[in-house]
């Protein structure tokens, strides 16, 4: 237990951001999965619609992401990994369609 005031301060300010930083993640964590989800039903039934829906589930995780860097809450590395994912899984979504 803290012994002095500044050390109380420092644990509610540290409760208040770990609990900011668990609502950005679960944020950043629904739009990844959003995005695959799109993913997913562009293969099934691949039409400009989806293709859009697609597209902008990528740039708002995409933005969620770089949001999440740029405050602190994710690291850049892990970052450029959730990211090389999403565009990794979208590229391989739109590629098999142009082909056939």
């Amino acid at each position: 237990m803290a012994n002095n005031s500044s050390a109380k301060k420092r644990i509610q300010i540290a409760e208040r951001n770990r609990l900011q930083n668990k609502s950005y993640k679960s944020a950043m964590k629904t739009l990844i999965k959003r995005c695959f989800a799109a993913c997913g039903v562009y293969l099934d039934k691949p039409g400009e619609e989806a293709k859009v829906n697609l597209q902008k589930s990528m740039n708002d995780a995409f933005s969620k992401i770089d949001k999440a860097v740029k405050t602190g809450v994710l690291h850049r590395n892990a970052g450029a990994n959730q990211k090389s994912r999403l565009s990794t899984a979208v590229k391989n979504a739109l590629e098999p369609s142009a082909k056939s």
